[in-house]
């Protein structure tokens, strides 16, 4: 399980080992001894109970057998399976493909009511065109994916769009100004997804900002992020895909996403500087 920079992760982490240190204590046990009914080296148990080392499922299983515990095996390793849910790696996400990965998503879209989504180098999935998606998709399939499904994963994304036209749904976007002029797939493929902003950014249920290019700024970008209801936070960072659950860390990134919203221009100044960046291209 690899370490995450996030401290809900750690908070779990630290969870689960403060739960398997109390079944020790419970049962009479030291550090040492449990080592050694485990058949472990000395120092392994004191790396568990001190969540410098996370366990396996069968480490669980043996320090529970150990503590006469086997009860709570099971509860304590869907634990285990909760914090290595907080970050994963891309490697692991998408061993099998990019279509699992998008799949895997839906079910978060389908219960949030209200979506936040901050980007600062691409459009967010949500509101991208086909072509876009194709774009990106075979970028990332290139550089990490030895598995091709693309034409799988992009259909997954657009169905996950449908959310978009459920009611009861608020959207809000915000992006950088940037991105309306880079991207991936080419010019006719930027321009289509800047026509396509425009469409979306008149939904009653969307609001689109965007954050101008300008020297005096008083919040620089950040990583993109997504906000689900007040409940969690997604950010795809270069090396996995991070799940906030901590309320002070979603705090943080709510926040973050109302002073970017502050400094965002929406309605017709969106529009214009969406068909700005139209006109540069063509």
């Amino acid at each position: 399980m690899a370490v995450s920079p996030s401290s809900s992760a750690q908070h779990a982490r630290q969870a689960l080992a403060t739960r398997l240190a109390e079944l020790c204590r419970d049962a009479g046990l030291t550090g040492l001894s449990i080592a050694r009914l485990c058949g472990w080296h000395p120092s392994k148990s004191s790396r568990i109970m001190n969540a410098r080392t996370p366990p396996s499922a069968d480490d669980i299983r043996a320090w529970c057998r150990a503590c006469g515990a086997e009860d709570q095996s099971a509860d304590l390793i869907a634990s285990l399976r909760t914090v290595e849910d907080m970050w994963v790696s891309w490697r692991r996400m998408e061993r099998s493909g990019l279509k699992q990965a998008q799949e895997a998503r839906l079910p978060l879209y389908e219960r949030t009511q209200r979506f936040r989504a901050y980007s600062s180098w691409l459009v967010p999935g949500l509101i991208q065109t086909r072509g876009y998606t194709e774009a990106v998709l075979r970028s990332v399939q290139r550089r990490r994916v030895e598995v091709d499904d693309l034409a799988e994963a992009v259909t997954a994304r657009m169905e996950r769009q449908a959310v978009l036209g459920e009611g009861g749904r608020r959207f809000a976007f915000l992006v950088e100004e940037s991105v309306l002029r880079n991207g991936l797939g080419g010019v006719d493929v930027l321009i289509g997804q800047l026509g396509h902003l425009l469409a979306v950014g008149s939904l009653p249920s969307v609001s689109l900002g965007i954050v101008p290019d300008r020297p005096d700024r008083s919040r620089m970008p950040v990583e993109g992020f997504w906000i689900f209801d007040s409940a969690q936070v997604n950010v795809e960072l270069v090396s996995g895909y991070l799940t906030i659950t901590q309320p002070s860390e979603v705090s943080a990134y709510a926040d973050t996403f109302s002073e970017l919203a502050e400094a965002a221009v929406y309605g017709a100044g969106a529009r214009a500087l969406i068909a700005k960046a139209i006109h540069s291209l063509e």
